[in-house]
């Protein structure tokens, strides 16, 4: 049959259009007989319910969330530790009657997702601070928390104690009697940049604090740092990296890796040059991903909490939501770090000897 409405409902039940209304929408004011009866006549008819687009301007929100990721989307589903930290999002989010909508930062032609797309509120992902999508989100002025971005007086964050978990990293090394480490670590680089000392202020904020995490203990003890910026990209180019590092004079006996996939891929660019691990080379993530376990040898790794950071964000925002209230002073929160020793790294083999 043609269109059908809530009157072409009301008209063949027999009641009101509110009563059907009401159905869908606040069935308490019905019996439950009468809401069947309604709801029955509704599949008969073929009617898929309130139109969302009508609801959304009547209550005057959308009822979803977005999530802004500088890189593509398709690492929101091909990452281990964006898949954790948006899971405890989304099971969060939706206990609130809420839908989760990622957003690419990319421009395809007219179309702006930060601009375009209906939300009431986003989550700022590990991006850019100069992306103009997060311009777009701050014109809005739309609800927003940060997540692993450099903290905002006025906006509510939630961060990683990355330099103090890297520190750990590198002491760790330093305790075992390593003095030339190489550091593995994403940077906004067109090519892989080896022994090119980068500027930390154009760091993103969770590479930034490692780094500096790494740098400044390793400084301090007088050790030698080789660095290794592999470009924002796949697993290739970390494996590339990891190996022109490697395969430098007076190479590194160990290495600190941005993350535990960098670390996997550090493994078998050393195993492909004939290096042992942790005999010849010494490495270390950061995450302690399921990666992490699944090496051999396993990985001693920095440990982070995925599911307390993706609670905790998607807390401040369905509380940002709940009350509406702008002037509320915006709340932070640091997640300690933890070193995980497991069995990837030893002692180089001089000081074994």
């Amino acid at each position: 049959m043609g269109n059908v409405t809530l009157q072409t409902i009301a008209d063949h039940v027999g009641v009101s259009r509110m009563t059907v209304s009401n159905a869908f929408s606040r069935p308490d004011q019905l019996s439950a007989e009468l809401r069947d009866r309604v709801l029955a006549a509704a599949t008969e008819l073929g009617y898929v319910g309130p139109d969302p687009r009508a609801r959304a301007l009547k209550r005057g929100n959308t009822g979803a969330v977005g999530v802004l990721l500088t890189k593509s989307l398709a690492y929101a589903f091909t990452d281990d530790v964006a898949m954790r930290f948006f899971g405890a999002i989304a099971e969060e989010v939706t206990s609130q009657g809420l839908a989760l909508t990622l957003l690419s930062a990319d421009e395809t032609g007219t179309h702006v997702p930060a601009r375009d797309v209906g939300m009431d509120g986003a989550l700022v992902y590990s991006c850019d601070p100069t992306s103009p999508a997060l311009g777009w989100l701050l014109k809005r002025q739309l609800p927003l928390v940060y997540v692993d971005q450099a903290e905002q007086t006025d906006i509510p964050s939630v961060n990683v104690d990355d330099y103090r978990g890297a520190q750990a990293a590198a002491r760790h090394l330093l305790d075992l009697g390593h003095r030339k480490v190489g550091l593995l670590y994403s940077a906004p680089e067109p090519e892989i940049a080896i022994d090119q000392a980068p500027d930390p202020s154009l760091l993103p904020h969770a590479v930034r604090q490692r780094y500096l995490g790494w740098k400044n203990e390793l400084d301090k003890a007088g050790a030698t740092a080789r660095t290794a910026a592999v470009p924002m990209g796949g697993r290739e180019q970390h494996y590339e990296a990891a190996r022109q590092l490697l395969s430098l004079g007076e190479r590194p006996t160990a290495v600190l890796c941005f993350s535990d996939v960098m670390a996997a891929e550090a493994v078998r660019a050393a195993h492909d040059l004939q290096l042992q691990i942790p005999e010849d080379l010494s490495v270390v993530g950061f995450d302690d991903s399921p990666v992490a376990m699944q090496l051999r040898p396993t990985l001693t790794t920095v440990k982070q909490d995925f599911a307390e950071k993706g609670r905790l964000a998607a807390k401040l925002m369905t509380d940002a939501l709940a009350t509406k209230a702008a002037s509320a002073p915006a709340r932070h929160y640091l997640l300690p770090t933890e070193l995980i020793v497991r069995e990837s790294t030893a002692p180089p083999r001089a000081a074994t000897r």
